[in-house]
């Protein structure tokens, strides 16, 4: 049956809707993909993020958890291991029986230092010397760098090397006969008890880096002495005594030196002791060294400075002399008699033979060191001799070090006080010349107006 529009004139377009019946609600049809389109996937539901706070939480409780298992397990054994070791040192030990020695092993005898004569020509005493220092090259224009017997480490002696008699005591007066001229050497104690019922041991004098010197009076005829004692196995190198006697080298040295010349300290007697070496040295009543001297006074004037000067001069032309370079000379090691002004050359402990090649080792004090050896690491004995007076002429009449600051300056540009002559400022850059064959010799220092005490005109 047709259906009619209930409006005249309207014409009817489309039926009208059908109403949805009552019933389960079905779900929305899918969208059919259209052919040749790709199929997209469905996006998937984001998830809850977690809270930091619990993020955290849970990535430090492992740590935490590690971290307090450890200090627990550290804690448990550390106390086990201190307890082990309050159980071990409370524990006695047994006493160890000492072994008795029936048949000491014979040791070989020690090469000793040759003299001066085979400092130069020796053949052995050049690759001792290559071995124990870096090989550098001498100056031009002068000597080639030759041995130095004293430093050779192929002839160091060590306590107790099988030396006859290492056990046991040896003196003697070193202008004597000699100790062993007899091949009778009294024991240790003996030793140790005659030097003590002949001297009385005073306060200590002084200690350095070779022994310790001690006031002591000679109870024959109440005369103050010094006694020296060096530990033996600080004793490096070793020599000889006219009679053949071995001896550290300090004593050989003052034996050439001290005899008869009232510059330099005379050895009175010596002690050979199985941990030490003893020297017995004479000793003014009233005297100090000469840094103390300088110190008293500030500085000293031209006048006292050119007598104590030219005193230590002629003990150093002595030594030269006899074949003996000092290597240390500075105020610590010149001692000034206070009743008459005599000023002795002491300590030898660095000195060593004299020889005309340049030494590359060195030995004394550094602060007092020439240039060559700080550039170069060599230098001549002579020259090195000139350097070390020309500062300690400064510290005489400046009454401080040139190059008490360090070596990080120009050793050509030194100031000098207004004050000084200029007889004195040019003795002293002349000593203080950078190149060693620049500076003076001994004789041209003696013959220096300001040492003669001659006015420029």
């Amino acid at each position: 049956m047709a259906q009619t529009c209930p409006f005249p004139g309207v014409p009817l377009l489309s039926p009208p809707p059908s109403l949805p019946l009552p019933g389960p609600a079905m779900p929305p049809a899918r969208p059919r993909p259209r052919p040749g389109l790709p199929r997209s996937r469905p996006r998937p539901r984001p998830r809850p993020r977690a809270s930091r706070r619990s993020l955290a939480s849970a990535r430090l409780w492992p740590y935490w958890r590690w971290r307090c298992w450890a200090g627990i397990s550290a804690w448990g054994s550390g106390g086990i291991a201190a307890l082990c070791l309050r159980l071990a040192r409370a524990r006695p030990r047994p006493r160890r029986r000492a072994r008795r020695m029936v048949h000491p092993r014979p040791r070989p005898r020690p090469q000793l230092l040759p003299g001066p004569a085979e400092d130069t020509r020796g053949a052995a005493a050049p690759a001792a010397s290559a071995a124990a220092s870096p090989a550098r090259a001498p100056p031009l224009g002068s000597a080639a760098a030759g041995p130095e017997p004293p430093v050779s480490r192929s002839q160091e002696r060590t306590p107790g090397d099988g030396r006859p008699g290492a056990g046991e005591g040896r003196s003697g007066a070193v202008a004597g006969p000699g100790p062993s001229a007899d091949s009778r050497v009294p024991p240790a104690g003996k030793a140790q008890e005659a030097l003590q019922e002949r001297y009385r041991l005073g306060s200590l004098l002084g200690r350095g880096g070779f022994g310790s010197v001690f006031a002591a009076t000679r109870l024959s005829d109440g005369a103050p002495v010094a006694i020296k004692r060096v530990p033996r196995n600080r004793v490096r190198y070793w020599g000889e005594l006219p009679d053949g006697t071995s001896a550290p080298l300090e004593i050989v040295l003052l034996d050439k030196v001290s005899t008869g010349f009232p510059g330099v300290v005379q050895l009175l007697e010596w002690l050979e002791l199985p941990n030490k070496i003893v020297m017995v040295l004479e000793r003014p009543e009233r005297c100090q060294d000469l840094r103390d001297f300088i110190r008293a006074r500030r500085f000293l004037s031209e006048e006292v400075a050119r007598e104590l000067f030219r005193q230590v001069l002629e003990a150093a032309r002595h030594c030269t002399s006899c074949g003996v370079l000092h290597r240390d000379i500075k105020p610590e090691n010149i001692l000034v008699d206070l009743a008459t002004g005599q000023a002795k050359l002491i300590d030898f402990g660095c000195g060593t033979y004299l020889q005309d090649t340049a030494y590359m080792h060195f030995a004394g004090t550094p602060s007092y060191s020439p240039p060559e050896w700080n550039h170069y690491g060599w230098y001549h004995g002579r020259a090195a001799t000139i350097w070390s007076l020309g500062i300690l002429l400064h510290q005489m009449v400046c009454g401080e070090h040139p190059f008490r600051r360090g070596w990080n300056i120009c050793w050509g540009q030194l100031s000098l006080p207004q004050g000084l002559s200029q007889e004195c400022k040019d003795l002293i850059r002349w000593c203080l010349s950078v190149h060693f064959l620049d500076r003076p010799t001994l004789e041209d220092l003696f013959c220096d107006p300001w040492v003669q005490d001659i006015p420029l005109p």
